[in-house]
């Protein structure tokens, strides 16, 4: 029975290979396969369900593929099942089912009928991967899937303005969460020594004894779980980027912002509740994130102009409660709570652009003026505050713009000295200091080693940062991005006895794309004499194939999970000791601002209103 769960990951995976050979003319046999795929799936389920609770509903662990074992560590993927599973996977392949018949027709004749639906399988493989989940490393395949997921979707009129600068945007905050959930695998690799699995997390007592010796790990593991629940979730501070992902298809808003992608929030809460359930500390945290996002959020949806907006927020308003919910120990009204959400918020948004046409034609044959009610005037003034709090949306979006991802910006426009020839000689200087440090790394004392670590992962961050910030040239700031990533490297291989196949496991996926990346951009900027940043070129359009492989290189660049680069990121990470604040520290901002950089590249270069007017360009998204 513990490999029967494995199938229901691997159907969605041979579904999507399938899918991406389809012709892109072949719309019958395109939205055939997502539905076939779906429809199994949610057959399956029910019928494995059935049978696991006739077996008295054990809780099934089974260990699958071992992706890298070393002394000190060991990748494998992992799969688990438990009434927690049973909910999140029954719902998600009934929503998916529901949606994907859906969209056979509402998006029939699209010119992106194909690249939708190959979106939704990739999404269906991602969750699967994070509901089946059995440990951190096989839940953050599925959780970084189905990132990328919301990027294209959002972005899926990608012809247009808005909805690219939107994706990009929801993927800074997802990042955000993601860096968030690699923070608390790199300190349980600390904490338990091992690759820890959930089952290993319901052992009470064996929780306890690490909790005895080391309770600044837990709390510590503790928030940066809640933070990146809160990110996936868009509760506070992170509410901003849902309204923003509407901007995508109206069925990828019901399968993912309405129903099944925004809840993994309160998941990833679930299946780690037996780690930080005795922490009171962090449940006190969940209750007020949970309370004032719901709080905020009803606020906001009850002045929302767009309907997808208001059912956006209101769907935000119950996932607090249920954060609550969970926090308080009540799982059972939890997940009986998600499910009536997500099938409530799907149906809602499916059927939301009838509902808008019903109600405009009501509105102007059937208009009535509210009638004037009289109120105190305190209490008149405080509803004016809140409502004009509630248009702003309280301002979160501007806050989170300027005081978080400014500054950054800001340092990255002044560090146009990077490109004189003094800035790069003086930086290939220390680069090759680290490389020969590296070789005789044994014989060099501690307390040089490691300051010289700390000064090449300032610096890859620094050159990162510039490559974030870069707007004249795309192809410098795609060197600026390797360039920093081999700073990285190199800072964490100085850093410890980093094995040297390591560091190769690494640098292997982003050697050979970032080779075809620049080549692809170098190919582009001889056809249009240069590329600079500064707006969208919208290539895509005239160079499909093209924009293809550059996403491809990209994805490999920054560490999808389809490369050596993915293992090689949670590998490097070991290496770096839990009292190295500085290195962890400038290490993580560089992962963060890597995704942001490539992601932001290809945005820029091809999505987004094409230079070419040949064809239908829309400027603004309404």
């Amino acid at each position: 029975m513990s490999q029967v769960p494995q199938l229901f990951v691997l159907l969605p995976l041979l579904a999507f290979v399938i899918s991406m050979l389809v012709p892109r003319r072949n719309e019958k046999l395109i939205s055939g396969i997502a539905i076939i795929t779906a429809t199994i799936h949610t057959a399956g389920i029910v019928l494995f369900i059935l049978y696991w609770l006739l077996a008295g509903y054990p809780i099934l662990d089974a260990r699958h593929v071992t992706l890298y074992t070393s002394p000190e560590f060991e990748f494998f993927i992992d799969f688990y099942f438990d009434r927690i599973t049973a909910v999140y996977t029954v719902v998600g392949s009934v929503i998916t089912m529901l949606v994907a018949h859906f969209s056979r027709y509402y998006l029939h004749r699209d010119h992106g009928y194909k690249r939708f639906f190959n979106t939704l399988l990739l999404f269906f493989l991602g969750f699967n991967l994070v509901v089946f989940s059995g440990n951190f490393e096989t839940l953050f395949i599925g959780w970084e899937i189905l990132g990328f997921c919301s990027f294209l979707l959002i972005a899926f009129y990608r012809d247009r303005y808005l909805p690219v600068k939107n994706a990009l945007k929801v993927i800074s905050v997802y990042r955000l969460g993601d860096v968030c959930l690699m923070l608390a695998m790199w300190m349980c690799h600390h904490l338990f020594h091992v690759n820890i699995t959930f089952l290993q997390l319901t052992d009470n007592a064996f929780i306890a004894d690490h909790l005895a010796l080391y309770p600044a790990y837990f709390i510590f593991i503790a928030i940066m779980i809640v933070v990146a629940a809160a990110a996936k979730s868009a509760l506070l501070p992170f509410s901003s980027w849902l309204p923003r992902a509407m901007e995508g298809p109206t069925t990828s808003s019901a399968v993912f912002y309405g129903s099944l992608s925004v809840h993994l929030g309160a998941f990833l809460l679930l299946r780690t509740y037996p780690f930080w359930q005795d922490v009171t500390g962090v449940k006190i945290m969940i209750i007020a994130i949970g309370l004032a996002t719901s709080i905020i959020a009803s606020f906001t949806a009850k002045v929302q102009s767009g309907v997808k907006t208001q059912i956006a927020y209101a769907s935000v308003t119950q996932i607090g409660f249920i954060f609550i919910e969970i926090a308080l120990g009540f799982h059972i009204l939890a997940l009986v709570h998600f499910a009536g959400n997500a099938f409530l918020r799907t149906y809602q948004l499916l059927v939301s652009p009838s509902v808008l046409s019903y109600e405009i034609h009501d509105m102007v044959f059937n208009y009535k003026p509210a009638e004037q009610k009289r109120r105190s005037a305190g209490f008149q003034r405080l509803q004016n505050a809140l409502f004009i709090l509630s248009i702003k949306e309280w301002n979160i979006d501007h806050l989170m713009y300027r005081y978080l991802w400014m500054p950054f910006k800001w340092i990255g426009k002044n560090l146009q000295f990077l490109v004189r020839r003094f800035s790069i000689a003086v930086l290939s200087t220390v680069f090759f200091i680290g490389v020969f440090g590296f070789f005789i790394q044994d014989s060099i004392p501690p307390h040089i080693d490691h300051p010289l670590a700390h000064i090449l992962s300032v610096l890859g961050l620094i050159l990162i940062i510039r490559a974030f910030a870069e707007r004249n040239d795309a192809r410098s700031a795609w060197l600026f991005v390797l360039a920093g990533q081999l700073f990285v490297t190199l800072s964490i291989a100085t850093n410890a006895q980093v094995p040297l196949h390591v560091i190769v496991i690494y640098l292997s996926g982003i050697f050979v794309a970032g080779s075809i990346g620049f080549a692809c951009l170098q190919y582009m900027a001889k056809q249009n004499s240069g590329m600079d940043l500064n707006t969208f070129h919208g290539y895509s359009y005239e160079k499909p194939t093209l924009s293809f492989v550059f996403l491809i290189s990209c994805l490999a660049v920054i560490g999808f999970p389809f490369t050596p680069t993915f293992l090689g990121i949670d590998l490097l990470f070991t290496h770096i000791r839990s009292e190295q604040i500085l290195l962890i520290v400038s290490t993580t901002l560089s992962f963060i601002f890597i995704e942001l950089a490539i992601l932001r590249l290809f945005a820029r270069v091809f999505l987004g209103p094409s230079k070419v007017n040949d064809h239908p360009i829309a400027y603004r998204s309404s």
